[in-house]
């Protein structure tokens, strides 16, 4: 459904579905009753100075009778946003698509406290193409390549590709080989564990002890696990879900479902802010797409990549650390490009901070 409102400072107007009948005369009244105790005047206002308009793009003043419209669109009043001190690197922009290397605490689109903040808004401002879309997702604590839409025209060819799974991606992951930050080494993520609602974020961390439901590997095993990728690659299988709401995947008993290469690049002492401390550099290669799954997978082996606060173990919600990025990359997309039929590949020239030396 194409919104009658154009974008506006890079970021779309919000659509709300309005009921046919209920308890209220006007769209306005209804509109108070749910949102009210956020900015009561400021909605009044919008309907006064006629900024809220249904499908024809006709403006909803506040007499309107509810059931006239089933949609109605408005722009949010946008909250205030602290800057995130990392800026989007554009390594490709043609007719067709633009590519980026995301930084680490950008969130992909718009949503909660960011808004102006998240790279969709800053590179629709930043090229002025409100038609900007993005291909696919990068989680905010990933860093790496995300591919954008530019030309509506030729958005459904590449979203084909993505549909059909014929487009190739390659991560590099760091984790630590010894206890970090008061985590144990060799955490392996358990089966059926926490799903991650507000309830459950703290007092899972206790130091030296593996989470909720999790168990360690200890030393030995650690090391065996490390010189097992050594000599070959692993495909690891498993059966996640992901429930609306929650935080965290969750791993399943039963028929896999999410598939990834895990490929050991090498070992040594991390260089960044945890120098001089073991650790362990991967290549990581999803064949299917679910919900944090390079991040489940690894600690699923008793890897889970340095400075995730969310596997193995879920912990307390903090403020960023911008000194303790996850280290997760997206390095590399490659496919076929359905326009001009030829291979194309967009590598990432960015670095894990904790990579060894």
């Amino acid at each position: 459904m194409t919104s009658p409102l154009p974008v506006r400072n890079g970021v779309n107007a919000t659509r709300l579905r309005v009921p046919a009948n209920g308890q209220w005369a006007t769209i306005c009244e209804y509109m108070l009753h749910r949102f009210g105790h956020v900015d009561a005047q400021g909605i009044a206002r919008r309907f006064q100075n006629g900024e809220v308009v249904g499908i024809d793009g006709v403006a909803v003043d506040e007499q309107t009778p509810l059931g006239s419209h089933e949609f109605i669109w408005y722009y949010r009043n946008l909250p205030a946003e602290e800057p995130i001190p990392f800026t989007e690197s554009i390594l490709h922009h043609d007719e067709n698509l633009l590519v980026i290397d995301k930084p680490h605490f950008l969130p992909t689109t718009p949503g909660g406290r960011f808004i102006q903040e998240s790279a969709l808004v800053r590179l629709r401002n930043r090229v002025g193409n409100p038609d900007l879309i993005p291909m696919h997702r990068l989680d905010r604590a990933t860093a790496g390549i995300l591919l954008f839409s530019t030309n509506p025209q030729s958005r459904g060819a590449y979203q084909t590709l993505f549909e059909r799974r014929e487009i190739s991606k390659t991560y590099e992951a760091v984790s630590a080989l010894e206890p970090a930050v008061g985590r144990p080494a060799g955490e392996v993520l358990g089966t059926d564990g926490l799903g991650g609602s507000a309830e459950e974020r703290s007092g899972n961390a206790i130091d030296g002890q593996p989470g909720p439901g999790n168990h360690l590997l200890g030393p030995e095993r650690l090391h065996s696990r490390i010189e097992g990728l050594r000599s070959e690659p692993l495909v690891y299988l498993n059966r996640m879900s992901k429930v609306k709401g929650q935080l965290r995947s969750l791993i399943e008993q039963g028929e896999p479902n999410a598939e990834s290469l895990i490929e050991l690049l090498g070992t040594g002492h991390s260089a960044g802010y945890f120098a001089g401390m073991q650790v362990a550099r991967f290549r990581l290669s999803p064949h299917s797409g679910k919900t944090h799954q390079l991040r489940v997978h690894l600690a699923a082996l008793g890897l889970g990549i340095l400075n995730d606060p969310f596997y193995p173990t879920l912990l307390d919600l903090a403020a960023d650390d911008y000194a303790r990025p996850l280290q997760l990359l997206a390095r590399s997309i490659s496919f076929i490009d359905p326009v001009s039929g030829r291979p194309v590949r967009y590598d990432s020239e960015l670095e894990l901070s904790e990579s060894p030396a």
